[in-house]
């Protein structure tokens, strides 16, 4: 196992797509890394499978404003409602920007991108996302590859995305090497 890391999982509290947050979380806490689930209501999270039916609800630790200290990453879970909630969510938008801006870790997974194109954190990385994203990111300005993970370390910090859950064994090994 790497070193452990402190991990925070920011999700809205509907629609982020079952597999996405719960592999990550799971597995990343069996990697005995501390993680915490973060929305900006303090919810549970009702997830999605496919986008379509309801999941399971999903446990959440923490109130996002109530998230304090430093992370070591912060990482985005899909979902098309999820992620189109949590790009114009002002919270979300301030923790991922706060942590570029540390020189931190940024993982994004399927639609999560979106939060890089409305924080203008998606100009000049190379990155992947859900085929129907990637006309966004590009025009916001990234360089956007068709592989299960992409790990970024242009603009002083690190971005790890991966297109899908088919991704996520590459996605979690790459968080726990970052």
């Amino acid at each position: 196992m790497s070193n452990q890391k402190k991990i925070i999982v920011v999700s809205t509290d509907f629609g982020t797509e079952q597999p996405e947050i719960v592999v990550p979380v799971t597995k990343l806490r069996e990697l005995g890394h501390e993680v915490t689930v973060a929305t900006p209501s303090g919810k549970d999270v009702q997830t999605m499978v496919g986008d379509k039916d309801k999941g399971e609800v999903f446990p959440t630790d923490v109130k996002l404003s109530e998230a304090t200290g430093d992370f070591d990453v912060v990482l985005l879970p899909g979902g098309t409602l999820n992620a189109d909630a949590a790009r114009i969510d002002s919270e979300i938008q301030a923790i991922v920007k706060k942590q570029a801006e540390a020189g931190r870790t940024i993982a994004a997974i399927c639609h999560a991108p979106w939060v890089l194109v409305e924080t203008e954190l998606a100009q000049g990385k190379t990155l992947t996302g859900y085929e129907s994203i990637r006309t966004d990111l590009a025009n916001a300005g990234a360089t956007v590859v068709d592989q299960e993970v992409k790990v970024c370390t242009a603009n002083g910090w690190t971005l790890i995305t991966s297109r899908t859950p088919d991704d996520l064994d590459a996605f979690v090994k790459a968080v726990d090497e970052a």
